[in-house]
């Protein structure tokens, strides 16, 4: 690439002995260990744009650089002279509402997964006429005004709030902020249709984004093995297991969860639903409740265990799993004969394979035997980038147990 093509960017160079094919065929990270890391590089602010080239100085693209990370640069585009500009912003946006608008017939889903989505560390979830982006990387902290301007202009949404929190804010060197960047703040917790429930997002102060679409289809599936059952429902954040059991006949539900906000917010879409006289909630630490229904010989038909990342990285990995192997030792004893066991993870560092072995070494250890009927994923609106393997995060195996 000759000095007069680039558009006054700076450039970073993979090492020569780095695997520059792989960004070629898509790949969208350059690891800390790849990547020339001279006094240039060095100097760049987190979020700078710069254009990427192979170790014989071929550009592969346009990249966001952050020093600080051990994934130190994000292809965000193949052409390296590409403008971040409003069109860009609305052509990513308009590819993936459309994807979206062909599988939901009303606009509850998540608009845009990150990488998947050609947005690297963006977040968006999409609640009607509202919508909640979560910018996790430092580029797109910088790029939120044309970002939000963009997605107006693409959905119509008429409120943008910004969630600026969680981990993966903070590996970015990025403040914590929460707040409407815009149009004007909702005045109470938003109502969600899915599954034939209504949930109760709380956008402002819920977890993460307010409600977690990505388990939609685990909630469907579950769901077909809850008529006429008794449902219990572990970490159950604002009812999602529960609530979509008791919409499809189930004949009661016990929700449990750490968190009293979250339970008040799944009593009221109990409410919304018109199951409340079938729904009850149980507040406590999720072990400590499993282990005290153990104790009370209570039994289910259906019991689901949604809890939340045990392994988010793979220094935690080992204790992730034995985690994991708790959650499946202390919940199987409490299945009726013949009953179901639902057990998932959104563990990154955990996968398939590893949480499976996890959650059937519990079971036996908990003095059941078990068959797996269900292996389930993210919906269709978490999309997985083929090439990038942390894209698909989220397991649910469903186990049918024996007599």
């Amino acid at each position: 690439m000759t000095e007069e093509l680039r558009p006054g960017r700076p450039v970073v160079r993979m090492k020569p002995k780095a695997e520059a094919r792989a960004i070629r065929h898509g790949f969208p990270w350059v690891y800390a260990d790849e990547l020339v890391t001279d006094r240039r590089t060095q100097a760049l602010d987190p979020g700078t744009l710069a254009v990427l080239e192979d170790g014989e100085r071929r550009p592969l693209g346009l990249v966001t650089v952050n020093v600080n990370s051990r994934i130190i640069a994000r292809v965000l585009d193949r052409d390296p002279l590409a403008e971040l500009d409003a069109a860009w912003f609305e052509a990513r946006l308009g590819r993936a509402l459309a994807h979206r608008a062909r599988l939901y017939p009303q606009p509850f889903y998540r608009l845009i997964h990150a990488e998947a989505d050609g947005l690297p560390g963006v977040v968006i979830d999409r609640f009607g006429d509202l919508a909640v982006v979560q910018p996790n990387a430092a580029w797109a902290e910088a790029a939120l005004e044309v970002l939000v301007a963009a997605l107006v202009r693409v959905t119509g949404v008429a409120t943008v709030i910004k969630n600026g929190s969680g981990r993966a804010r903070s590996l970015e060197g990025l403040a914590e902020e929460m707040g409407v960047v815009h149009g004007s703040a909702p005045t109470g917790p938003v109502r969600v249709p899915m599954n034939g429930a209504t949930y109760m997002a709380d956008l402002l102060g819920g977890q993460k984004t307010g409600l977690f679409f990505d388990q939609r289809e685990n909630h469907a599936f579950a769901a077909r093995l809850a008529n006429g059952a008794r449902v219990l429902d572990v970490f159950a954040h604002v009812g999602g297991f529960a609530l979509a059991a008791l919409a499809s006949g189930a004949v009661d539900a016990l929700a449990v969860d750490a968190s009293a906000p979250a339970l008040a917010l799944a009593e009221q879409g109990a409410r919304a639903s018109g199951v409340a006289d079938r729904f009850a909630t149980r507040q406590g630490d999720a072990f400590e409740v499993l282990e005290a229904l153990g104790a009370e010989g209570a039994r289910f038909d259906l019991v689901i265990c949604d809890p939340p990342a045990f392994a988010p990285a793979k220094p935690a990995l080992a204790a992730g799993l034995r985690a994991y192997e708790r959650i499946a030792r202390l919940a199987a004893p409490l299945v009726a004969p013949g009953g179901y066991l639902v057990l998932c993870s959104c563990s990154h560092a955990a996968d398939l394979q590893a949480f499976r072995n996890a959650s059937a070494r519990g079971i036996g250890r908990g003095g059941r035997r078990a068959q797996i009927i269900h292996t389930g994923f993210a919906g269709p609106d978490h999309p997985v980038l083929p090439q990038l393997a942390e894209s698909s995060y989220l397991k649910a195996l469903a186990f049918r147990l024996d007599g």
